[in-house]
């Protein structure tokens, strides 16, 4: 469906995605708003393992209520707030996505709305019309 490449001239990645990605012609894009681990009822669980699970599973939800799922994202912009989540949090995101390519990009930020809140996820997909 999409077009992953890592160009020449370019080191390879240092984790699961890719440099470049194209979208085919003819798609709709969804670009679904920053999933934070907040459980459906609305309480944040605590740990970034969690509040991981929840904020995947957040996005799954998005991609689904619009007939996709992991299949149609092509990128993923994931934000934490402790650099020693790292590791925890891309194990989760690595099952949810297996073997599907993205382009991805990681920040570490001060904070995030609520000060209980350790991850949040974004991404942007896209499926045929």
């Amino acid at each position: 469906m999409f077009n992953p490449l890592n160009p020449d001239g370019v080191a390879p990645p240092v984790r699961k995605y890719v440099h470049t990605m194209t979208v085919p012609a003819g798609y709709k894009l969804l670009s679904v708003s920053g999933q934070v681990g907040t459980l459906p009822d609305g309480t944040i669980p605590a740990g970034i393992e969690a509040q991981s699970e929840a904020a995947w599973a957040n996005c799954l939800k998005c991609l689904e209520a619009h007939d996709m799922g992991i299949e149609n994202i092509y990128k993923v912009v994931q934000y934490l707030i402790d650099p020693d989540h790292r590791n925890a949090h891309f194990a989760i995101r690595d099952r949810y996505l297996g073997d599907h390519d993205i382009t991805s990009t990681l920040l570490f930020i001060s904070a995030l709305a609520q000060p209980e809140m350790l991850v949040e996820v974004e991404v942007f997909a896209a499926g045929p019309e």
